[in-house]
């Protein structure tokens, strides 16, 4: 009988292997965009250092007081609310569209491309934050305060431009946001 004799089939060299994948995966992270969904936009404005510090004092029906306790519980004066209301609550409050002379005090401004418009510049959202809150209850109502002056700007933007606020120009969004300015006072506390 004859005897087969097997063949021994090579071994592939994988060195190279792994030094590859490494260059690969490094191509695709530096390329790749990795875009966060969450997070505050908030632009603080640059430091003006020839500026003093000066108490400023502001009507009772201007200031809209929020709080968030250590508990996460969101407060709006004495009432207990969750953040979808709250969004309501700082629209209405911020628009004052009846001029309740419980909430802020709009004044007459000329404003490029509107014109002279009532403008509501004077309000305030006095927002305290226990230190022991946790950043998702913050950032949920911080969100909520967004949501609302993002309404009253596409609702503007709509009836004064005939488009969504996000697709307006430069000049038209400065001209929205002087209408409906953010004035956000924060303070963190233990209490």
């Amino acid at each position: 009988m004859l005897k087969r004799e097997r063949k021994r089939i090579p071994g592939l060299n994988t060195t190279a292997t792994a030094d590859i994948s490494f260059m690969l995966l490094l191509f695709f992270l530096m390329t790749s965009s990795l875009d966060t969904d969450r997070g505050l936009a908030r632009q603080l404005p640059p430091p003006d250092l020839n500026k003093t510090e000066q108490d400023m004092m502001v009507k009772k029906r201007n200031v809209l007081e929020i709080a968030l306790d250590a508990h996460n519980q969101l407060m709006l004066g004495d009432d207990l609310l969750q953040p979808e209301e709250l969004t309501s609550r700082v629209a209405d409050f911020v628009a004052n569209a009846s001029n309740d002379p419980s909430m802020p005090e709009k004044s007459l401004r000329e404003v490029n491309l509107l014109g002279l418009v009532e403008v509501s510049d004077r309000h305030v959202l006095s927002i305290d934050v226990n230190r022991e809150a946790t950043y998702d209850a913050y950032f949920q109502m911080q969100n909520a305060i967004v949501r609302a002056y993002a309404r009253l700007r596409n609702q503007l933007a709509k009836k004064q431009f005939g488009r969504p606020y996000a697709q307006c120009s430069q000049e038209e969004r400065e001209a929205i946001g002087m209408v409906y300015p953010q004035r956000i006072s924060e303070n963190v506390t233990s209490f």
